[in-house]
């Protein structure tokens, strides 16, 4: 057996720990990624859409006809002795018999149409729960951006402390701060530090939450998202965002579709209540010896119900009244549609009203404040309480900022949910 050098066994184990790490290392997925993901992985979605395909079953028993029947008689047995002979079976005759229901007035083609105008209502509903779902979907995944790019700023104001820490103690050192001030310095980086741990936090949970929805049990570690984190200056109007709503709404989409099956429920009401004939149809064999010539016969009856009480009255009622219910909530959720729309894009309008002067302005000047007081301070110019206030300020515009990005992008993605579609990316 060949014995590798020493080098060899190590360059060997490091070839075996990249390719571990490469495997368990996972690419950032984009939103579009990890919303395919959930429409193939989620159960709740999953269940929901098998329910279309039970629409679709109800479809096939809609459609099939009556069964006819089939009846075989046996009578005139005798069971007594001929001249000392026992015949069991003299005189006996078989009647086989098969008869059909006819119905009339199109009642199979009602039911199939209603079957029928059900699925096209369970693939609104599922659409429409679709669209609940990928908002929370999205929410969680604005969640997880807004936690990473808080976990970015909370470190990067801890490293740009770390730095004025270090300055500060060469400053002491050379004696020219007092110990309470450096103290005073020291002290305030816990919240800093504090910062950076409720961001992992937040983090944690975020994707959490995340994983969740996607049905994945891949660990936090190893999953990660990536995303514009910004916003987009202009919004479209409206009145279009109004007519498109109206359009792709989903859940207005089925409420029309029911009242629509509840007038093709109606007119099934009223052809139930027509009468359905059976006609019958038999043969009999005949070994009676009274009549030689009638051991071969045929027959045909129909069978008519007289409908004098029962015309199905309950049920046509009942079917007309459930048109005006059906049109009453296609109304309401007409309503709700635009109500969603008028909302959700007066939340998506305040929170650009409040953007626009972060993006134009207070950022850059938090940023110009922060450093002219720290060289002030440095310089002797400014005092320590001046210095800790600025570095405040800094730290709370910028995390406003951040916290108004997320809130303008929860509320993009509850628009396009009252709309039904994306109208903001």
């Amino acid at each position: 057996m060949p014995v590798f050098p020493e080098r060899k066994f190590h360059n060997l184990a490091l070839l075996v720990l990249l390719v571990a790490a490469s495997a368990s290392a996972q690419q950032p997925l984009t939103w579009d990624q990890v919303r395919d993901r959930f429409e193939q992985h989620n159960p709740t979605l999953m269940a929901s859409k098998l329910s279309i395909d039970e629409s679709k079953a109800q479809e096939i028993t809609a459609a099939l006809r009556p069964n006819p029947d089939f009846t075989f008689s046996v009578d005139g047995t005798q069971a007594a002795p001929n001249h000392g002979v026992w015949q069991p079976l003299a005189g006996t005759f078989e009647t086989p018999a098969i008869s059909q229901l006819i119905e009339r007035r199109n009642k199979r083609h009602l039911r199939l149409e209603s079957a029928k105008k059900n699925t096209l209502i369970a693939e609104s509903d599922y659409a429409d729960q679709r669209r609940t779902l990928l908002f929370s979907l999205r929410s969680a995944f604005v969640s997880t951006l807004q936690a990473k790019a808080v976990l970015e700023l909370a470190k990067g104001n801890l490293d740009y402390y770390d730095k004025v820490l270090k300055v500060s103690r060469d400053r002491f050192s050379a004696g020219d701060i007092a110990q309470i001030d450096l103290d005073r310095l020291e002290l305030q980086r816990v919240q800093y530090e504090s910062d950076v741990e409720n961001a992992n936090v937040s983090l944690r949970t975020s994707k959490i939450q995340l994983l969740t929805l996607l049905n994945d049990r891949t660990p936090i570690e190893q999953f990660d998202v990536a995303g514009a984190y910004d916003f987009v200056d202009q919004l479209p109007s409206r009145d279009d965002i109004r007519k498109t709503a109206l359009d792709s709404r989903p859940d207005l989409r089925a409420a029309l579709q029911a009242v629509d099956k509840a007038q093709s429920d109606y007119k099934l009401a009223v052809a139930n209540g027509s009468t359905d004939p059976t006609i019958s149809g038999w043969w009999t064999h005949n070994a009676s010896t009274n009549n030689p010539f009638a051991q071969e016969t045929v027959g045909v009856s129909v069978s008519i119900p007289l409908r004098i009480f029962d015309r199905n009255q309950g049920e046509k009622l009942r079917t007309r009244l459930d048109i005006a219910r059906n049109e009453k909530l296609r109304d309401a959720a007409q309503a709700q549609v635009l109500s969603d729309v008028d909302s959700g894009y007066a939340t998506v309008d305040s929170t650009l009203n409040l953007l626009r002067p972060y993006k134009a302005k207070y950022l850059a000047q938090s940023v110009r404040v922060r450093d002219t007081i720290l060289f002030s301070y440095q310089h002797g110019g400014a005092s320590l309480l001046d210095f800790l206030n600025a570095e405040n300020e800094y730290r709370s515009v910028q995390l406003s900022y951040v916290n108004l990005v997320a809130s303008y992008l929860t509320a993009a993605a509850q628009l396009n949910q009252a709309v039904g579609q994306e109208v903001i990316p």
